[in-house]
């Protein structure tokens, strides 16, 4: 598989902190996983750093809260239009730290602006009631409202598989709302991560707003635990946002934990809809996604045609240089993951299953795999697999696979395909899942719609309106001896 011979930049990623960008200290290398070399270095912060963050978060917090909504929701439309604008930049610096193909990673840069573009609407809506206090006997002569108060420091945990947009969902709604925010990057795109901040420090984001923190699972567990931190929105694995909830202790928690995303084929789908859907969510961004398309339930009447189908379509998809336009499956984050995916593959084989297609990896980059009729206990069934692969499996009845969808641990999201609205509701009504997708696949997201999920998968919705209820409190005024009503006694 050609690699680009060209010479690449090392991108520098310094700590911001105070109001300053830090670059004395200890330097991390990225390696990016598809050229194979050192596409990044991150400043990873010593403790004395991480305390001073957390004291100027505190202090800044009420610089930030005294905003007014008009200002901060102009700051995240300039960030919106600034993230249009260095789409092409920041798309190449995801395609050499992650190895996501530009096409992917400008569509990520687009949902960026999207989500900046929401984050300013939201706070625009900011606001309160008025209660209906003279409703009650006692409550005559009380004139209550409410408002929603900022919680002051935020701490975001990004991934490193949708850096970009999980950072703008995640930084734009707190600032939104009000508040300061310490964003503790991936290890695997810090370069991605500070460029994201720079749109909007460059868009009027005063230095109070924010702060970046490079870094491992030590420099996270140390903010999670820290009194200064209100709130913290993590997306990542079950066991880390466990962990995540045990250190932080009694703060408000926003958790994406992951999936094991099932996507149902009806006898009555449009199998060519159904199988182009599948091949092509299920291997952007290599499968790793929460949402990612992984086992496919295909009724047993039409299992082999769809398995054929699906099988050709993924055969056509454009595996290599994750810089090359035409590419449509670069390589996943590291080559201990490509090989847990060949690895799973393998054991299905050896379980019984047929491998249609792939089952091999060239370092990071995997090639889409196609696994039909694996057992239930089977890793690529039982288990989240997070990578490029997908898994069909055989169904008799539709109660049948409901249940068998219901099975695993996790319950972020689901795809059906059908044209029967009875079925519909009923999956979702049974499926213990936080969204459902008709006539699409699991691997669909709407950045202003409600997104999370039930079980392992995690707790709170992490799209900008329903963010900002986790990122604010509600605080209630009562003006005692004023009526809306008159002075009725």
């Amino acid at each position: 598989m050609e690699r680009q011979s060209s010479d690449i930049e090392v991108l520098a990623a310094p700590s911001l902190v105070g109001g300053e960008w830090v670059e004395e200290g200890v330097w991390q290398d990225r390696i990016g996983p598809y050229l194979k070399k050192v596409v990044s270095k991150a400043l990873v912060p010593n403790r004395e750093t991480i305390d001073e963050a957390l004291s100027f978060a505190k202090a800044g917090a009420s610089v930030v809260r005294q905003m007014t909504p008009a200002k901060r929701a102009a700051i995240l439309e300039k960030a919106a239009e600034l993230a249009i604008t260095r789409r092409d930049e920041i798309a190449k610096m995801l395609a050499l730290e992650l190895g996501k193909p530009l096409k992917d990673s400008r569509g990520e840069m687009v949902r960026v602006a999207d989500t900046f573009a929401i984050c300013a609407d939201e706070a625009r809506r900011m606001g309160g009631e008025v209660l209906g206090a003279e409703g009650w006997e006692r409550g005559r002569g009380t004139t209550a409202f409410t408002y929603r108060a900022p919680v002051g420091v935020v701490l975001t945990i990004t991934p490193f598989n949708a850096p970009a947009n999980l950072l703008a969902h995640k930084l734009g709604a707190s600032f939104a709302a009000g508040n300061t925010t310490i964003v503790k990057t991936p290890p695997q795109a810090p370069a991605v991560s500070n460029a994201i901040v720079s749109l909007l420090l460059d868009a009027g984001m005063p230095f109070e707003a924010v702060q970046i923190l490079h870094g491992g699972a030590e420099v996270g567990s140390i903010l999670a635990g820290a009194g200064e931190i209100s709130a913290i929105s993590f997306t990542g694995s079950a066991r880390a946002g466990e962990q995540v909830a045990k250190t932080a202790g009694p703060k408000r928690l926003v958790l994406e934990l992951g999936g094991n995303a099932a996507t149902i084929i009806c006898e009555d789908a449009d199998l060519e809809l159904a199988a182009e859907n599948c091949a092509r969510t299920g291997f952007s961004n290599s499968g790793q996604s929460c949402i990612s398309v992984q086992r496919i339930y295909v009724h047993d009447s039409i299992f082999d045609s769809f398995v054929g189908l699906l099988t050709s379509k993924v055969k056509q998809l454009k595996i290599g240089d994750p810089l090359d336009e035409t590419t449509d499956v670069g390589a996943m984050v590291d080559e201990q993951a490509a090989e847990r995916i060949r690895l799973w593959t393998e054991e299905a084989r050896q379980m019984g299953a047929t491998i249609t297609t792939g089952g091999t990896r060239d370092g990071a980059t995997v090639t889409p795999t196609v696994i039909a009729g694996p057992p239930k206990n089977s890793k690529v069934i039982a288990e989240e697999a997070f990578g490029a692969l997908v898994a069909a499996v055989p169904f008799r009845t539709f109660e049948d696979v409901l249940i068998e969808c219901n099975e695993s641990n996790y319950g972020l999201q689901a795809g059906i395909f059908t044209n029967d609205l009875k079925k519909v509701f009923l999956a979702w009504r049974e499926l213990e899942v936080g969204g459902l997708v008709v006539n699409g696949s699991s691997n669909y997201r709407l950045d202003h719609a409600p997104f999370g999920g039930v079980k392992d998968s995690g707790i709170g919705r992490e799209s900008p309106r329903w963010m900002i209820e986790d990122y604010t409190y509600v605080k209630t005024l009562m003006l005692r001896g004023v009526s809306m009503w008159g002075d009725e006694k």
